[in-house]
């Protein structure tokens, strides 16, 4: 066989590589409204940038006839290529082949891209459409998957892990998921359970359809497990490109410097309005959030899960920020379980990659309760308190409202390290509100007054006037200014500015212990 013959020999093979399952396995996938495993890394991806490794791997089983169904690259694609120019690794698996069941060489190929991107420090994502464990390769099967979690737990803090499941993900195969940052699912395409609809009939009798089970909707508010719901595939693959554009690459690195055109001295009348008069009634910080930050933008994530409780990612000044929000709209802005988890996990993950935090705080205190008591909202609201504790990126406060008990300790206040932490003028920083402290401290004098009730109206006003107002803690120095709403954007801006040289580190440590 002369050299061209040998050329041609390998564009033939690359082209079988490219077609997976063949035509027709690709007609059925697009009949699904689903994109193939190659169609998704060429719309993630900046186009032309991909480079495939292990093209011509193929799978070594001879059970139970696979030794007659051998595809090249067997049933995942692996390689790296540039989001916005910067490198990202990723394996996205194909439905087309084998029903992208996952056996010895489909792991081995993801464990090779994954080393890849803890190694050179870039973004690790996986598109996941797997019919789970290739049953045919039995207990071979299970160990891959066990070599896949060791990696994504070796990788966890190091580099990004973003995880879109583009359509089935069951069983073992939803551990590696659920070991990234995050989790993006497909509504009506994508599904993760560990046991599926007649599992759960068979142990529980309960009738349950694939998606009230396991359905994108349901893990987005119900579980938690999903941080991001996309209409589609094409919108999930518009999302992680979105998401990796707020990160660095790697915990070695800062997050992207981007010129957003938004002038950082910028003031919005707006903000001085915002806040009622009524300290009872609500506002949405959200529009807080977005009057403040660069261009209104702000990337929100786990929107549907614990309401109470706003994370996401924007912009000041160019920098990427952190931001968690106590939400007056949703139970007060209360923190109870599933807030202070939400919570807990994002503050965790903008330390590890050098992200500032900022924390816009109007919370009451914690969920009082029985289900919240037994449920372990000791345990759960500690884990928010570590998060800020040991976090050592720049974090900055800003108290709208109300500040109560031991959630204003919690939302990283100055005895927890705060950096920067001031109080708009409509700031309470008290132990509890006015109601409850008289209630408590002037019970006796209440009940012996001959009008208690106006005795009570008396004793609330004389207690806010003293007490509702951030002029005590700051006269404490808890609070390092009082600022008018309006000059938000610019106070934070060049408090971020100053603080870009921070140094700070904890103690040494095999590694914590936090309340899990």
């Amino acid at each position: 066989m002369g050299v061209q013959d040998k050329i041609k020999q390998l564009q033939m093979l690359r082209e079988k590589s490219r077609l997976g399952g063949g035509p027709e396995r690709i007609d059925a996938q697009h009949a699904k409204g689903k994109l193939t495993a190659r169609e998704r890394i060429e719309a993630l991806l900046d186009p032309g940038s991909f480079r495939e490794i292990d093209a011509f791997v193929v799978h070594r089983c001879t059970d139970f006839g696979l030794e007659a169904k051998r595809f090249l690259g067997d049933s995942v694609i692996t390689g790296w290529g540039t989001i916005e120019q910067r490198t990202v690794y990723v394996f996205s698996q194909d439905f087309t082949v084998l029903g992208g069941s996952l056996g010895e060489v489909h792991a081995e190929k993801i464990c090779k891209v994954m080393e890849l991107a803890t190694k050179n420090g870039a973004p690790l994502i996986g598109l996941n459409d797997s019919g789970g464990a290739r049953i045919q390769e039995g207990v071979v099967s299970l160990g891959a998957y066990a070599d896949i979690f060791l990696r994504n737990t070796l990788a966890s803090g190091v580099v990004p892990q973003i995880s879109a499941i583009m359509g089935p993900c069951a069983g073992g195969a939803v551990y590696s998921p659920a070991l990234t940052d995050f989790v993006i699912m497909v509504r009506k395409t994508s599904h993760m359970f560990i046991t599926g609809p007649d599992v759960v009939k068979a142990v529980t009798r309960q009738e349950v359809s694939f998606d009230e089970l396991g359905g994108a909707d349901v893990h987005a508010s119900k579980s938690g497990v999903c941080h991001l719901v996309a209409a589609d595939g094409q919108e999930a693959l518009q999302m992680i490109r979105r998401l990796v554009g707020f990160l660095p690459s790697n915990n070695m690195e800062d997050p992207p410097l981007v010129d957003t055109g938004d002038d950082a001295n910028r003031m919005d009348e707006r903000l001085n309005s915002i806040v009622p008069d009524d300290p009872s009634k609500p506002y949405d910080i959200g529009e807080v959030i977005h009057l403040v930050v660069d261009n209104g933008e702000f990337f929100e994530i786990q929107e549907a899960y614990a309401p109470n409780i706003v994370i996401g990612f924007a912009r000041l000044g160019g920098r990427t920020v952190g931001i968690v929000a106590n939400q007056p709209m949703v139970l007060a802005g209360v923190l109870d379980i599933k807030a202070s988890i939400k919570g807990a996990r994002f503050v965790r993950f903008c330390d590890a990659f050098n992200i500032p935090l900022v924390t816009f705080e109007d919370v009451p205190g914690f969920m009082p309760g029985l289900d919240q008591e037994h449920g372990g909202i000791i345990t759960h609201g500690a884990k928010l308190l570590f998060a800020y504790c040991e976090a050592t990126v720049p974090k900055l406060t800003v108290i709208t409202r109300k500040a109560y008990g031991g959630a204003y300790c919690v939302m990283s206040s100055k005895h927890i390290r705060g950096d920067y932490n001031v109080a708009w003028p409509t700031g309470e920083i008290a132990v509890m509100g006015a109601d409850g402290a008289v209630n408590i401290i002037f019970r006796s004098e209440i009940q012996k007054a001959e009008d208690p009730a106006a005795r009570r109206a008396e004793l609330i006003k004389a207690y806010s006037e003293k007490f509702a107002n951030p002029y005590v803690a700051a006269a404490r120095g808890y609070l390092d200014d009082v600022i008018e709403p309006k000059e938000t954007r610019p106070r934070l801006i060049e408090a971020l500015r100053t603080l870009q040289t921070k140094r700070d580190q904890n103690p040494p440590a095999k590694h914590n212990t936090m309340p899990l």
